[in-house]
């Protein structure tokens, strides 16, 4: 059990499902989606249970992989608004326990644009949730400038999420997508960003990568030397690291004893945030999580600090990971200390 005076985690990669977005998504041909054995349950009761248990102040709702888009553009757009109102309707009879990160129709640019006006401005969504490809297009293609010029004006917060790339047939091995090919397509995605020049145009784009980056922390020098050398010499150097190090990433999946660690030798303390991947991460293994993010060691780079200096710490308290991430997301989506 947690501690009673222990931070309340705001979890910024919790998921939910409706029986109505199932049985749409069973009859585009996703029965065992990305590979996985089935759908899972999911009920506000029941995830509120959850994160009592947890400790859980505050789960930012997003649909998962597979998303909206499964071929046909006006039932997207109608699928987006489906989720989008149902999602909102649970954020407003649980006042402070839950957030909104709202589904888009993508690549369905025109509805994508329509999408996130109603989702900020009817039902004060918190930020939007985009998966890392949708039939191919990844997050850089030319034609999706048009929803980041809007998200960087509307300062949204952009949550990633994995989802099974195009060549999955082959690159999967008949083994479930998230177990590898949703950490690469993080990383392709976001390296595609970065050659598209999307976080370059936007440099204040509030962006949150999932599972701690994905492959990011050890690609992201090689990254960075290829695009030095193949970068056009007129437009200058870009610097890979740089941007990497403005972006945000949760800790969802298996932070600990390794993932952390790589993480932290590309980015601040203070880009670090609190995910569970709840309801695809089932409860046992989702309090386990929470256990495992409790019982982790603080570095020492964190508890030596002095105290204040360092994000989440509170003068004459020590650092932990429950602070740290905590203060980061309030800092990050300041709205739900209104709620």
């Amino acid at each position: 059990m947690t501690a009673p005076d222990a931070p309340r985690l705001i979890d910024v990669h919790a998921h939910f499902v409706t029986e109505s977005y199932i049985r749409q998504a069973r009859a585009a041909g996703h029965e065992r989606p990305d590979g996985m054995p089935g759908w899972p349950a999911w009920s506000p009761a029941a995830h509120l249970d959850l994160m009592d248990r947890c400790g859980i102040g505050t789960a930012m709702l997003s649909l998962s992989s597979p998303g909206v888009h499964f071929g046909d553009d006006a039932a997207a757009r109608r699928l987006a608004r489906e989720v989008n109102e149902e999602s909102a309707r649970v954020v407003r009879e649980h006042p402070g326990r839950f957030g909104l990160f709202a589904s888009l129709p993508l690549p369905d640019v025109d509805g994508a644009l329509d999408e996130i006006a109603y989702a900020f401005d009817t039902l004060g969504a918190d930020g939007v949730v985009l998966e890392t490809n949708t039939h191919g297009v990844y997050l850089g293609d030319a034609r999706l400038e048009p929803v980041f010029a809007e998200l960087a004006r509307r300062d949204a917060v952009v949550f990633l999420h994995p989802t099974s790339p195009v060549c999955w047939e082959q690159s999967a091995l008949g083994r479930p997508r998230p177990m590898v090919e949703f950490i690469f397509d993080t990383a392709r995605t976001v390296t595609d960003l970065l050659f598209a020049g999307t976080l370059e145009r936007h440099p204040d784009l509030k962006v949150v990568v999932p599972h701690c980056g994905g492959a990011l922390p050890v690609l992201a020098d090689r990254v960075n030397g290829f695009m030095r050398l193949f970068s056009p010499k007129d437009q200058g150097t870009p610097d890979v690291i740089a941007h990497l190090r403005r972006l945000h990433y949760d800790l969802a999946g298996t932070p600990f004893p390794r993932q952390v660690p790589a993480l932290l030798s590309l980015v601040d303390p203070d880009r670090l945030l609190y995910g569970s991947d709840y309801c695809w991460t089932p409860p046992a293994a989702a309090e386990a999580h929470v256990a495992s993010v409790d019982a982790a060691p603080v570095p020492a780079t964190m508890t030596g600090a002095v105290p204040g200096t360092v994000t989440g710490a509170v003068p004459g308290e020590s650092v932990t990971w429950r602070s740290l991430t905590t203060a980061n997301a309030q800092r990050l989506l300041p709205r739900l200390a209104a709620r």
